[in-house]
């Protein structure tokens, strides 16, 4: 009895410790060559990866939370090889408008699309407003990302500053909101309004965004469709001319210069982060 005893306590005192050993493994065994492979596919699938060459750098992982968003997926960021699994049997995310090159923000899901006249898409992982009141030189304002359909009206280069934190190649689309590179882009929603996107991707996105470029941001609920600006490109370079103005009332540019639209003017005092 004592014997059966002792061998019980032991297989209940080792499982736990069999489990976490089993979790290691899995998280630590996967070979350079499936890690290639589960690169291979994220990007057959359209996610954003960087170069397919079997390591797991910050363009992999972004495209994996990418695709765990996507799917819906616990947000984790690591690959395991139930993760690499689910990868091989996905599908391709797909646009809520095709027919014509622009990008979406698909709020719920923290995603942003890069979306050719084809309709393919290339996914990244963004971090949007997180909801929630915070002081701005003492006036109360929410951390909202603006829905709807927008264009590019303003892009930045390398660093800009702002009261509220640092912004790296800014594609400006409403006030102070831009899409921009950031150092830091959680899983949730975390910025004052703006929508991050991961450092590796922020340079060529800025290439595909650009001036006029229509940005539609959308959830479950909200969605505004942009077609009548591509059947009709006077009407949508009226409403970039409308942009250019608002921001100019926001900060006058400097008597006798005259600037090129969208190039070189000054940044809104409201630029959020």
């Amino acid at each position: 009895m004592k014997t059966l005893l002792t061998i019980g306590l032991v297989l209940i005192c080792t499982a736990p410790l069999v489990g976490a050993q089993t979790a290691g493994k899995q998280l630590n065994s996967l070979t350079a060559e499936e890690i290639k492979d589960a690169e291979r596919r994220l990007s057959e699938l359209g996610y954003w990866t960087g170069p397919v060459d079997g390591i797991f750098d910050e363009g992999a992982r972004s495209a994996l939370i990418a695709f765990q968003k996507w799917e819906g997926r616990q947000v984790t960021g690591q690959l395991t090889i139930d993760e690499l699994n689910a990868i091989q049997q996905g599908s391709a995310p797909q646009a809520r408008e095709t027919g014509y090159e622009h990008a979406e923000v698909d709020v719920d899901r923290q995603v942003f699309l890069w979306v050719s006249d084809r309709g393919k898409v290339r996914v990244l992982p963004v971090s949007t407003g997180t909801g929630k009141e915070y002081l701005d030189e003492g006036q109360k304002s929410v951390a909202y990302t603006p829905r709807g359909r927008f264009l590019v009206y303003r892009k930045g280069a390398g660093w800009e500053k702002g009261p509220l934190g640092s912004v790296y190649y800014p594609n400006d689309i409403s006030g102070g909101i831009a899409i921009h590179g950031s150092r830091n882009v959680p899983a949730a929603p975390a910025s004052h309004g703006c929508i991050r996107i991961p450092m590796f991707a922020a340079v060529e996105v800025s290439k595909l965004l650009k001036l006029g470029t229509i940005v539609l941001v959308y959830d479950k609920v909200s969605f505004v469709s942009a077609r009548d600006w591509v059947n009709n490109p006077k009407q949508k370079a009226v409403a970039l001319q409308n942009l250019a103005a608002e921001d100019d009332d926001v900060i006058e540019p400097k008597a006798g210069k005259s600037k090129p639209p969208g190039l070189t003017k000054p940044r809104p005092k409201t630029i959020r982060a």
